[in-house]
């Protein structure tokens, strides 16, 4: 979260709510007294609303729309509104087939038109939804949608996975604040800034979620814990400090998580600019040998134990566990005889005895940044820097502003953080023709096989098949971009999502979650009930 609740409104706002009857009268162990409703502290509010063609329910459900496909719990397609789909021989042409008992929540169905008014709105709305290699979607007919793409697109799949489909009959300038969609929950109240009020949609087509009423608290996580404690609320977002404190009545779920932290390197020499004339290349980071020690020298479950309570695991891509993961891309870390000896072999050597090696005149020393608001990306970025002195390398660890951190992440490293169920992230993250496009590919990564390997992806006819080429992107057992290859980031580690559960209540079987923002955690709300 960039911005923080001050303590002062944190206690104003529960005692508001106490006071107001918000909260469920329940306490210890209990059940609420209706027991198909829920109190929900899970993460923040949607800065701009439920519309899915602006944004809303990319990184998860978006619960009061439902979506052409999705993912099931061990992230493999399936259908949702879609009974099926094919892709033509070329890769260019995506036919949709549509289930023909979907309602929105209003009793209107929902048809072929609704779809294609979807997807031109989102690729209208000028957000982050990149829909720019959609060249035409058309009806066949009431339940038949055509999608004809530019180039061929794998990643496409993804697009029919996370955007949520609205009714081209209600979808006006209030739709965010009013959303009507044909997924298990419709919106009741929206008080901003404290809560939302959601019912279950008589009309859903899909399995009958077993709570009637949800109301989801915007709380911070210091306020959220505090509501846990007091009894107040179902489910609690909180962060890994508080994960050892035992909470009456309550269980912590440790859900795992794509939500990585990692360090990117510039990779090309000092001397060039952008064409905002920020400085481009690091004389340091620019050479391998510095990178491939950074990557194998860090212990990275240490940092796991020492700053996340053990809620989390290393990271050795940006993409650990998820179906286009390739395995054989993680290093053996923690490895400081192996990081020192592969610097001596680069030419680097501490010949003045200050404990720094250097090559000629050159220092191996680098300035490491973090955005100054985030205390884990802080702890990591200093803790990475100790474990790093051991090997001759000094990092100076600064925290700086976003803005700051948009001129100086050209020719700097940087502790930034991602994870996506979308493959075309690291498709971003590492072609080259990405390079300096604002936060994708800030250090200017290039390696042609590599980006052989992923526009194969991208052109591939099937998830299975692009999966082999992500695979070979990250290491091919001569290079890749992982740390086993030109190592151009150096991956830390993945947080745990970590919740508060009632301890009779289940919340399912969680897939992998993706970056931490949304709501990840309802993406199965028709699995959550009450046990025994």
């Amino acid at each position: 979260m960039k911005h923080r609740i001050p303590l002062i409104l944190i206690c104003t706002i529960i005692i508001s709510l106490v006071l107001s009857g918000c909260f469920s009268k329940q306490g210890g162990e209990q059940p609420p007294a209706a027991k198909d409703e829920l109190m929900l502290a899970v993460g923040s509010e949607p800065e701009t609303g439920f519309d899915p063609t602006t944004g809303w329910g990319r990184y998860g459900s978006p619960l009061f729309q439902s979506t052409l496909l999705k993912r099931d719990h061990n992230l493999k397609i399936v259908n949702d509104l879609g009974e099926g789909y094919e892709v033509s021989q070329d890769g260019r042409v995506w036919t949709v087939k549509l289930r023909k008992d979907a309602l929105f929540s209003d009793g209107k169905p929902l048809t072929s038109a609704d779809v294609v008014y979807t997807f031109q709105a989102a690729a209208q709305s000028g957000s982050t939804i990149d829909l720019s290699n959609l060249q035409l979607v058309e009806a066949q007919d009431e339940h038949s949608v055509t999608f004809t793409l530019k180039e061929p697109q794998s990643t496409f799949l993804q697009m029919l996975v996370s955007t949520g489909i609205v009714p081209k009959h209600a979808h006006g300038k209030q739709y965010a604040q009013q959303p009507i969609g044909s997924g298990p929950y419709k919106l009741v109240q929206w008080d901003k800034g404290q809560q939302l009020i959601v019912e279950a949609n008589p009309n859903y087509y899909g399995t009958k979620p077993f709570f009637q009423k949800i109301t989801f608290l915007f709380l911070s996580e210091d306020a959220a814990y505090a509501a846990a404690k007091a009894g107040k609320v179902d489910v609690a977002y909180i962060p890994a400090s508080f994960s050892k404190q035992q909470v009456p009545g309550m269980k912590l779920e440790a859900v795992q998580t794509v939500d990585n932290r990692g360090i990117m390197f510039p990779v090309t020499p000092e001397g060039e600019r952008t064409e905002e004339g920020h400085p481009i290349g690091n004389k340091v980071t620019s050479d391998p040998a510095i990178r491939k020690a950074v990557n194998i020298a860090i212990d990275r479950e240490q940092l796991v134990q020492g700053l996340l309570e053990g809620y989390g695991t290393p990271a050795y891509t940006v993409n650990d566990g998820l179906p286009w993961y390739n395995p054989e891309a993680a290093v053996k870390d923690g490895d400081i005889e192996g990081a020192k000896k592969l610097l001596r072999d680069a030419g680097w050597s501490d010949t003045n005895g200050d404990g720094i090696v250097e090559k000629g005149n050159l220092q191996a020393e680098f300035m490491l940044l973090y955005p100054s608001s985030d205390t884990i990306r802080q702890s990591l970025a200093i803790a990475a820097a100790d474990l790093i002195k051991e090997i001759g390398i000094r990092i100076r660890v600064e925290g700086k502003s976003w803005d700051e951190l948009e001129k100086l992440m050209h020719s700097n490293a940087v502790l930034f953080g991602w994870g996506s169920h979308d493959p075309l992230e690291m498709y971003n993250l590492y072609h080259s023709k990405y390079a300096g496009a604002e936060y994708y590919n800030p250090g200017y990564y290039n390696n042609v096989k590599v980006d052989e390997y992923m526009d194969r992806a991208l052109r591939a006819r099937s998830e299975e098949e692009a999966n082999n080429w992500w695979k070979k992107a990250q290491w091919d057992g001569e290079t890749g971009l992982s740390a086993k290859g030109d190592a151009p980031w150096a991956w830390l580690v993945n947080l745990n999502h970590l919740y508060l559960v009632r301890e009779n209540l289940s919340i399912g079987k969680q897939k992998i979650h993706p970056h931490g923002h949304g709501w990840p955690v309802t993406d199965n709300i028709e699995e959550w009930k009450w046990i025994e």
